[in-house]
């Protein structure tokens, strides 16, 4: 059986975001685009990186005497597991809390009410 990946911090999936949008990816490249957003050492992502491989979240290899990293799991799937944790771990498995918090504070929209809606009618079909 395949070891559970660790949960991602708040940096390794922006970094993560960085990847799965660029695919195969140098720490240069990585590091061009977070600093876009904001100030961050070269040194620090490509530690980050390292960790990301060790927790199994990112593959390295050599490509012309170049590390490249890339994405060990799909980005929907890696989200879906720390929606899943998030859940389990705040709202004790129950999403039905999460949803009534993000309806009533309106960061919901109401496109994104009706398609919700949409896909809870196809899911009981």
């Amino acid at each position: 059986m395949k070891p559970k990946a660790k949960v991602l911090t708040g940096q390794e999936l922006q970094i993560m975001k960085i990847v799965w949008a660029a695919g195969p990816a140098t720490v240069r490249d990585v590091y061009e685009t977070f600093r876009e957003k904001r100030t961050i050492a070269y040194t620090s992502v490509m530690t980050i990186m390292n960790i990301l491989v060790d927790k199994k979240h990112l593959k390295k290899k050599t490509v012309d005497r170049v590390f490249t990293y890339e994405p060990t799991r799909p980005k929907e799937k890696v989200i879906a597991a720390l929606v899943k944790e998030f859940v389990g771990r705040v709202f004790d498995g129950s999403a039905r809390p999460l949803l009534v918090q993000l309806v009533e504070d309106r960061h919901v929209s109401d496109k994104d009410l009706r398609d919700i809606e949409r896909l809870i009618e196809e899911k009981s079909k």
